[in-house]
């Protein structure tokens, strides 16, 4: 079985997509979409899409079309995503699915009815480094006592990842607070129950903040403090500090090394090294096995329940 998919939204994360789905056997890229025809038509051509298309409606109506993954501008994804699911294609939306409890429930109500496999990209449950740690929790070796992490951009205009102009504004909490959210409940297998927020002045311009600090606690008192800025000029990303009761492990992208910094090999962890590629991995074999993956929609629900109330705190 060769699982069609339409990779929609061609930008710095479109591209991250098409060059996974390039290695997955079982799967291809059979349509590409975007706002502009010409980078639409250009990409297809490059990548061996059947056709391009501008017009979303269109591209749904397909009938060899299996799913569809979104990388498009995030106010987009709630209403793509509910497109999709009505239009009987499966829907893998990038981080973060709706920019509102209220949407992303809508979402999870949605995939429930249709029967769909509908996953968001949480791609932190797939990086190898993560992955690693996960096994050892799972496993009874490890158990965390407190997550500390930074994620750090120097984003003072509005340009994505390949330093292009965005046509949408990012966002600290909704975006990439999201991603440790999550991770911080997946890895303890446990609710937040406690959850703070501060943030700093917003932009004049894209009306944002761009500072931001957040506390997380469990109900067994498993914290996490997480720092967040697009003011900060010096190495990007994000970077997570594991302290456990057996060992403290730093986690930086797809690496990891011990607490004195000693690389840790996670290279068989998985059969790739590319925690998008594992992503898209998890939603082919979902597809191809009828079976919920990892991440679906309603898996991360609890994630967008914290981010709420942390975003009631910050306008109250």
């Amino acid at each position: 079985m060769t699982v069609n998919l339409a990779v929609v939204g061609l930008g710095a994360f479109g591209q991250k997509h098409l060059d996974a789905i390039a290695q997955i056997d079982g799967a291809t890229v059979r349509y590409v979409a975007h706002s502009r025809m010409e980078v639409a038509t250009e990409v297809a051509s490059r990548v061996g899409a059947a056709d391009a298309f501008t017009d979303y409606a269109e591209l749904l109506a397909r009938d060899d079309l299996d799913g569809v993954i979104l990388a498009t501008p995030t106010h987009m994804h709630h209403d793509q995503t509910l497109q999709a699911l009505g239009a009987g294609k499966h829907v893998m939306v990038e981080i973060p699915m709706a920019d509102s409890l209220v949407g992303v429930q809508e979402i999870v109500d949605a995939q429930q009815q249709s029967g769909l496999i509908a996953m968001a990209g949480h791609t932190r449950r797939f990086n190898p480094s993560h992955q690693y740690l996960h096994q050892k929790i799972t496993a009874g070796e490890l158990t965390i006592q407190q997550l500390d992490v930074q994620t750090y951009f120097f984003r003072r205009t509005n340009m994505n990842a390949l330093g292009q102009p965005r046509s949408w504004t990012d966002h600290l909490l909704w975006h990439h607070a999201a991603h440790t959210v999550d991770l911080f409940q997946y890895q303890t297998g446990e609710m937040i129950v406690k959850a703070n927020a501060v943030q700093g002045p917003k932009h004049p311009q894209l009306g944002i903040a761009m500072d931001m600090s957040i506390q997380l606690a469990t109900e067994s008192g498993k914290i996490c403090t997480l720092s967040l800025s697009f003011n900060n000029d010096g190495p990007l990303g994000t970077f997570f500090r594991y302290i456990g009761d057996t060992g403290t492990y730093l986690a930086r992208y797809d690496d990891l090394f011990t607490g004195t910094d000693e690389q840790i090999d996670v290279s068989q962890v998985a059969v790739s090294m590319n925690g998008i590629e594992l992503q898209d991995r998890e939603f082919v074999a979902a597809i191809s096995e009828g079976r919920e993956p990892n991440a679906s929609v309603a898996q991360v629900l609890p994630c967008y329940v914290v981010l709420d109330q942390l975003q009631q705190q910050l306008e109250y």
